[in-house]
């Protein structure tokens, strides 16, 4: 994994802003993105990080923001769009994942708040996500902007 060290001093001048991947963020996106597979114990091939970089510049099936505070990347997200048996398409957060130095100063709500934004012009009646149990500090921010309907998620292993 690269290493990457980001400081962040919130002023009043500091900008959030929330846009599409760009094919110039490629490092960026990298470096947050083995930082969220980090965080979840997974280590991935760089053919992976690859692989998913093509399908999000290409739009296939898969969607990305970045969140950016005076232009410099610091947090992302991937998002889907699935459909649904007793409705329209609804939307899974997939993964949504904030340099460590720059929490806390509404990056993570700004990128939820673009998804809902997009979910809601499709006309997705539910937007969802999920996290780990003990991942205590998003779940404060997800108890706030969401509500928790108490489902627990089993995997079944296909190998």
């Amino acid at each position: 994994m690269s290493t990457h060290t980001t400081t962040l001093t919130p002023t009043a001048e500091a900008t959030i802003t929330v846009d599409a991947l760009q094919p110039s963020d490629y490092a960026a996106w990298r470096r947050l993105g083995e930082g969220y597979n980090t965080f979840y114990e997974r280590e991935l091939p760089q053919a992976t990080y690859e692989r998913t970089w093509q399908r999000l510049m290409h739009g296939d099936g898969i969607h990305g923001f970045a969140a950016r505070v005076d232009g410099q990347l610091l947090g992302i997200t991937h998002y889907l769009f699935q459909p649904s048996i007793w409705s329209a398409d609804v939307c899974y957060l997939q993964d949504l994942f904030v340099d460590e130095a720059a929490r806390g100063h509404g990056l993570a709500q700004a990128l939820i708040e673009q998804v809902a934004l997009v979910a809601r012009a499709r006309g997705a009646p539910k937007l969802y996500w999920l996290t780990h149990t003990t991942n205590a500090r998003a779940r404060s921010l997800y108890d706030r902007v969401a509500k928790h309907h108490g489902f627990i998620r089993y995997d079944y292993a296909m190998g």
